[in-house]
């Protein structure tokens, strides 16, 4: 049995598998960057464009954009209900995951992410193209948002020190301890405050991650996270600063190793640390 196989859920493929099904009917291939001019130096051939913000969040409140919306972007990918949808990114598939947590919010079936991500494909010496592909539009049904999967800031209020639940920072060490507000790069989208939620345990996102941008194999994984206190009988929320590299370890938690209760608080730190009268600690972990 494979690496891949190993998994609790079949929602990785590799670079060959994604190779043959290349413009397979039923197969939406699309590319999610946290840098999305990539997409427009070279994709995939036959990927579709997601941007993150854009595309994917609601353009006046902080929140997902609404179902109507979320069905006529789907729609115009040509996503439909049934389609299987590969998703892969730069930076490890960080957005990739935050948009397969999305799709997975609103229902949709069969999502895959290419396990490596936009890194792999190239190092492999695989063809790019700059050709947009037009898809054609098809219509799409969203399911009702699944809450299950979502935390909201009351939620995690009440959960801290909680014996049968797990917080889980997967940002750097730097952001826990309080020492930064924001990674670099990021200080406009700081808070006002730093440091972590009582009792979350660091664990960064990118610890999941081999050194080819893979994922690591699922018994490592789950050292990993039981080293840290985060066991699958526990119901698990992690964040991060804007929800996206938690929706990362949300992945690897809910769908790699299968823990059946796991939340991505999507206000994340950029919310916390912006609250009236919420506890803050800061320090190493």
């Amino acid at each position: 049995m494979g690496k891949i196989d190993a998994y609790a859920k079949p929602v990785l493929v590799d670079t060959d598998w994604l190779a043959e099904h290349l413009g397979d009917d039923g197969v939406v291939v699309a590319e999610v960057d946290e840098s999305p001019e990539l997409y427009d130096e070279g994709h995939i051939p036959g990927a579709v464009k997601l941007h993150w913000q854009e595309d994917l969040q609601d353009p006046v409140e902080r929140d997902l954009v609404g179902r109507e919306d979320f069905e006529r972007l789907l729609g115009s990918r040509g996503v439909g209900s049934d389609t299987t949808v590969v998703l892969y990114g730069d930076k490890n598939n960080w957005f990739a995951a935050y948009a397969y947590w999305y799709l997975k919010v609103y229902g949709h079936g069969d999502v895959r992410i290419l396990d490596g991500g936009r890194q792999k494909w190239i190092d492999e010496g695989r063809e790019l193209t700059t050709d947009s592909p037009s898809p054609k539009a098809v219509e799409y049904h969203a399911g009702e948002r699944d809450e299950s999967i979502r935390a909201y800031r009351d939620q995690v209020r009440e959960w801290i020190g909680a014996g049968d639940r797990a917080l889980v920072d997967v940002r750097s060490p730097g952001e826990y301890a309080g020492e930064l507000v924001a990674p670099p790069g990021y200080e406009q989208e700081g808070a006002q405050r730093a440091g972590h939620i009582p009792t979350a345990a660091s664990i960064p996102w990118a610890s999941a991650v081999a050194d080819d941008g893979t994922f690591r194999p699922a018994e490592e994984l789950r050292d990993l996270y039981a080293g840290k206190g985060v066991t699958a009988d526990k119901e698990v929320t992690a964040y991060c600063r804007i929800g996206e590299r938690s929706a990362h370890t949300w992945f690897v938690l809910h769908e790699l190793l299968g823990f059946e209760k796991v939340r991505n608080y999507d206000g994340s730190w950029t919310e916390w640390g912006n609250l009236v009268d919420v506890p803050i600690e800061k320090g190493a972990g």
